[in-house]
């Protein structure tokens, strides 16, 4: 599929671009806790250099665990720009280390079968810091291909080389949020096993308002529920957790009861399964996001 950025990086970006690259082929060779490290450090920059984004974690922190003091909730917010950093220096193993080291460091827990049972399959992927590395143990995993759903990339070298980590495994088939729906219903409907992490806020047409952690109504995509629902798929959850020794994919039964015919409740029901998987590790969820900027009519904004 190529690229759909029509952007022109300028002369100054892509050498950056390339040395990036470069010194992440060269932190693929390291041991996994020299990484880390690294990592850790990196993390420590970004909350001292990313004030803008460090604005956004704190005000997700403050709507979502209320019951934090603020001393508290600012030690969380750290404790998510370490894992954030370390999860984003990973990316050179993933991406390049043999892949034979990928999966000594990428375990499988709790209902694997499920992944492997026939019948179309939605595997409700939430955005944790190691998603991307959940995404290359499914691709790794799975006998078929899977179809999974990315953003375009601002420059172009940048773009080639996500596309070619994310890719490596051989069996992942990459469709794009401008694309629409069509082509991965027509996957989903093929037997095609769809990776989807619908848990982010895309804006109000793509949204209903449904309740969120501590928050009373939070714009929310429905995608999980109608997908399942037209292709008549059953939804795995496959939670990714980062652990000293790499991430650990926790698959979890299908959904009982899902999809059902209201479409509300569904994706409440979604909602209330990611908070729970939160409260396990919330220092590894994607705060980041401004998860809350479509606020309900006559409500302010946050941030």
């Amino acid at each position: 599929m190529p690229v759909t950025n029509n952007r022109v990086p300028s002369e100054e970006v892509l050498p950056v671009a390339h040395v990036l690259i470069a010194l992440m082929r060269f932190f693929a060779v390291l041991p996994l806790p020299w990484v880390r490290a690294l990592g850790q450090g990196f993390g420590w920059l970004l909350w001292h250099a990313a004030r803008s984004r460090r604005h956004i974690v704190l005000v997700n922190l403050g709507l979502c665990f209320p019951e934090l003091s603020e001393a508290e909730r600012r030690a969380l917010a750290y404790r998510h720009f370490v894992a954030f950093g370390q999860s984003v220096l990973d990316r050179s193993w993933l991406w390049h280390a043999p892949l034979d080291v990928v999966r000594q460091r990428l375990q499988w827990t709790g209902e694997v079968d499920a992944l492997t049972a026939s019948g179309p399959l939605v595997m409700f992927a939430p955005h944790f810091v190691g998603l991307d590395a959940g995404g290359t143990a499914v691709s790794l995993k799975m006998p078929v291909p899977v179809a999974f759903i990315f953003s375009a990339q601002s420059n172009r070298v940048v773009e080639k080389w996500v596309r070619a980590g994310r890719e490596r495994g051989g069996n992942a088939r990459p469709h794009f949020r401008h694309e629409g729906m069509r082509q991965i219903l027509a996957g989903l409907k093929r037997g095609e096993p769809l990776h989807l992490s619908p848990d982010m806020d895309f804006g109000r047409n793509e949204s209903i308002f449904v309740p969120f952690m501590k928050v009373g109504q939070a714009a929310t995509v429905t995608s999980l529920s109608r997908l399942s629902r037209v292709a008549n798929a059953r939804v795995v959850p496959v939670v990714t957790r980062m652990t000293p020794e790499g991430y650990s994919i926790e698959a979890h039964a299908p959904i009982s009861d899902f999809p059902s015919r209201d479409l509300t409740q569904d994706t409440a029901r979604m909602n209330q399964l990611l908070e729970g998987y939160i409260r396990t590790m919330p220092e590894q969820y994607h705060w980041v996001h401004r998860r809350f900027k479509t606020r309900p009519e006559g409500q302010p904004g946050v941030y």
